[in-house]
């Protein structure tokens, strides 16, 4: 293969990179979608490219287009260190990293509540600002109640799930307050939800529905596919077994457990 091939390549990756461009909206990107699937030595170049960018080719198809993860220390990688800085919160950047972690481990969580909501490429998933306050500070009340029964039983919790290290500094954050030019306060967790969906509806895995219940989006499937690669993770798992995330009928309308219905 050639020059124009490799040039080809890099296209395929460079519109991975804008994470609104999907190829139904332009012909070009269609065709390298279809030439990456035709062509092993083609996918195997965009491989090779995305690899020199320090990127990892996760998923490419008509629906998605070229999905893409950072590899670690490349210059893609979105550090949490970075993204919780960003919120201007006057405290420890651990604890914002540990909050804004859990945020968005919720919101992959509630979108895709269930094995087959990933594994079906037809799923869309629903998630508001509410829903997602709502479910972690559930999990932060089972998880209280988990630390009060170890200590009464003289079993204190010094190997506990990332999430029971966790669940003090949610719990202690306000959900709600007003600035004083009425917007809402960026420091409670109802403003770092805000500022996490905008967040990911920039990236293309979520898009903005309406403003009920602090704002709801729906998935896409560029975000089913990145969560496909969290779903192994020990933290996602652990907020799942916890069952504050449940779904509430047979056609997949989410809720949480303590929550209306979308």
């Amino acid at each position: 293969m050639g020059a124009a091939d490799a040039e080809a390549a890099a296209r395929l990756i460079a519109y991975g990179l804008r994470p609104k461009q999907v190829p139904a909206r332009d012909a070009g990107y269609s065709d390298l979608v279809r030439r990456y699937h035709a062509d092993s030595q083609f996918k195997q170049l965009a491989h090779a490219v995305a690899a020199g960018l320090g990127l990892l080719v996760l998923e490419v198809n008509q629906q998605a287009g070229a999905v893409l993860a950072a590899t670690d220390e490349s210059v893609f990688e979105i550090k949490m260190d970075n993204y919780a800085r960003q919120s201007k919160i006057r405290e420890r950047r651990e604890t914002e990293k540990v909050l804004h972690g859990v945020i968005h481990l919720a919101t992959a969580a509630l979108a895709f509540p269930r094995p087959d909501d990933l594994a079906n490429d037809t799923y869309v998933g629903r998630v508001s600002v509410e829903q997602v306050d709502s479910v972690v500070r559930e999990a932060c009340r089972i998880l209280d109640e988990r630390a009060a029964q170890a200590d009464e039983n003289d079993d204190p919790l010094s190997d506990a799930p990332e999430l029971e290290q966790a669940w003090r500094v949610y719990a202690r954050r306000p959900a709600a307050a007003a600035t004083k030019d009425g917007r809402l306060a960026p420091d409670t967790t109802r403003g770092m939800i805000s500022r996490a969906l905008r967040f990911l509806a920039e990236q293309g895995f979520l898009v903005h529905i309406n403003s009920d219940r602090g704002g709801t989006y729906r998935t896409t499937p560029r975000y089913q596919i990145q969560v496909r690669e969290l779903a192994a993770d020990r933290a996602f798992s652990e907020l799942l077994d916890l069952d504050v995330v449940a779904v509430a009928d047979d056609v997949g309308t989410l809720r949480a457990a303590s929550s209306e219905t979308l």
